[in-house]
């Protein structure tokens, strides 16, 4: 419920709005959609892509909405013919100096801006611009690749290593048309203070940076891949993610090509992912995976088996340990990739079942 401070006008439809809120909040709530290339709700307001200008009565130039802040008494336009004209001949403009083939451009993920452009039908033949910003095609990191002929220095990538991951490993540099994504004496990731979450991958509008993986594996686009949400089990954090499934791999089994997060706002991390969570996926389909418990046997070698005889098995071989030698000579350890709730019944088995206090979590300091 938001706490109202005012109401605006959108499109000739009163709505209200709450502190802080901007022009852009108040349309996309009241279900009026205004495009932006620059924006993530959990990044501050940029207007550097300048597609979500808007008409404000009273105002001669058009505004960001993304920036604007609502007031009490606006009457705000989404949609004319000057927005829609100016709207067009931007994007025209950034198709000049980005790849003309849409399906080319989205080889590694969806691409933003050839969408937007399709939608509001940008001119596509205008004559591109000669390519003046500098890649990092040295960057030996096994995750993550700069394509910097997709770039349009929308600058979600760096506002978003700033201000939500906090590590400030890359940046703009350059001035003009030569403005590239780059790292302090464009040192290759590992050499920087990057975390490779992977985040900058995500909220990149046009693939220009890239999972290196899937692109070198030859994936299909990300639109053809079939998602899955699950839960990451790196941790016992519990955050959501997309398995990217390949239907047409693996024998018509399917096979994990990628992993992307989801929406901004997803609980619990807000559509963030770690390293592991984002590219530490190939045990997935991993040839070496164990997918049926192994008991050793008699003869010494390992057999399937199934869970309830692995857990009877297992509890034998503990109750047998403090028969034989007292309960003080069980210890259990517990891991971080479980939830509180099953670290908790680990320490209630290890007193109550078994009756030994040597508890310990491999989490802990």
């Amino acid at each position: 419920m938001i706490a109202k401070t005012g109401e605006v006008t959108v499109d000739g439809v009163k709505v209200e709005f709450g502190q802080g809120e901007t022009l852009l909040d108040v349309s996309n709530r009241l279900g009026r959609h205004v495009p932006t290339l620059c924006h993530d709700e959990r990044l501050a307001p940029a207007g550097a892509c300048r597609t979500c200008l808007v008409e404000v009565e009273g105002v001669r130039r058009m505004v960001p909405a993304c920036r604007t802040p609502a007031s009490d008494g606006q009457k705000v336009t989404t949609a004319n013919e000057r927005i829609d004209k100016h709207r067009r001949l931007l994007l025209g403009l950034y198709l000049t100096d980005h790849p003309a083939g849409r399906s080319d451009c989205e080889d590694g993920a969806p691409c933003e801006l050839h969408a937007m452009a399709a939608n509001y039908e940008a001119p596509t033949d205008w004559t591109p611009i000669p390519l003046t910003r500098a890649g990092r095609s040295e960057d030996v990191n096994p995750y993550i690749q700069f394509r910097e002929d997709r770039c349009i220095a929308c600058a979600r990538c760096t506002r978003y290593c700033d201000e939500v991951e906090g590590v400030n490993a890359i940046t703009l540099a350059g001035r003009g048309a030569a403005t590239t994504i780059s790292t302090v004496d464009s040192e290759g990731l590992f050499d920087t203070t990057c975390e490779l979450c992977g985040g900058c991958v995500a909220v990149c509008p046009t693939g220009a940076m890239a999972e290196k993986m899937p692109l070198t594996a030859g994936a299909p686009p990300e639109r053809e891949l079939q998602k899955v949400r699950t839960t990451c089990n790196y941790c016992g954090v519990g955050c959501q993610m997309d398995l990217n499934v390949d239907t047409q791999a693996s024998d018509g089994k399917g096979q994990v090509v990628k992993i992307t997060s989801p929406p901004p706002g997803t609980p619990p991390s807000d559509g963030n992912l770690c390293v592991k969570g984002r590219f530490a996926y190939d045990f997935v389909d991993h040839p070496d995976r164990l997918k049926v418990p192994l008991i050793r046997r008699e003869d010494g070698e390992l057999h399937e088996a199934s869970w309830e005889e692995a857990l009877e098995f297992a509890a034998k071989g503990l109750l047998r340990v403090q028969q034989d030698h007292g309960k003080d000579a069980l210890a259990f350890v517990s891991s971080s990739r479980c939830t509180a709730e099953e670290n908790y019944l680990v320490q209630k088995m290890a007193r109550v079942a078994f009756g030994t206090n040597n508890v310990h979590q491999c989490a802990a300091t």
